[in-house]
């Protein structure tokens, strides 16, 4: 039976980290309305996460994969959800552990043996199941997807302390846009929390240079 589900939140956004999350437990022990994050309401997500942490028999890891390393010419969003998902992971998993992950590669058995090796070199050999839109069908990967939503969002909550509203942080969201653009407008340059490598951040500052060579 599998003790451990990992899943990742925060792939795709301009804004803001991505964050990993592994839940070690019987899976008896998790809230009965666990599911992907995405098909329960926010609310009900801080709620399940909050029960997740508090629960005995439950264990948490997080990962959190700041813009500078997600910007890092070096590597790809591919190799950093592996490391993510094979960091959380080592941080609950026990030798032995069947642990089942959401692939984010075309190849979900080739993501899974990369989780595997990450978490073999941390010192820990699990056996790993890497599918395709497992936290909709396992209930551990579920858990997971919750927490590291949450997570996630918390970070973004910290962010529109900082600067103001700034959406979601994805690339979408006409408010994150507005943020960005009002953003370069004034001071000429991305602000700290952005992922300067994407496309809608390079197309802005394209956009600001133009725009002071014609004034020019």
């Amino acid at each position: 039976m599998e003790r451990v589900g990992a899943d990742e939140a925060g792939r795709g956004p301009v804004l803001g980290p991505m964050v990993a999350a592994a839940v070690r437990a019987e899976p008896s022990a998790l809230p009965a309305d666990v599911d992907d994050s995405k098909r329960i309401a926010p609310p009900r997500r801080e709620a399940i996460a909050a029960e997740l942490r508090a629960a005995d028999g439950v264990s948490i890891g997080v990962a959190v994969v700041g813009v500078a390393r997600i910007d890092d010419p070096e590597t790809n969003m591919n190799a950093l959800t592996v490391a993510a998902q094979a960091e959380a992971v080592a941080a609950v998993a026990d030798d032995g552990d069947a642990v089942v992950v959401d692939a984010c590669d075309v190849d979900p058995a080739r993501f899974g043996r990369r989780v595997r090796a990450g978490v073999g070199e941390a010192g820990t050999e699990i056996e790993v199941a890497a599918e395709h839109g497992a936290d909709e069908r396992h209930a551990l990967v579920g858990a997971a997807s919750v927490v590291a939503k949450v997570e996630r969002d918390a970070r973004i909550e910290a962010l529109a302390a900082e600067y103001g509203s700034v959406g979601s942080g994805y690339p979408s969201d006409p408010t994150t846009r507005e943020f960005l653009r009002e953003y370069v407008r004034e001071r000429g340059r991305l602000p700290a929390c952005a992922r300067s490598s994407w496309r809608t951040c390079s197309d802005l500052l394209a956009a600001a240079e133009q725009s002071a060579l014609s004034e020019f």
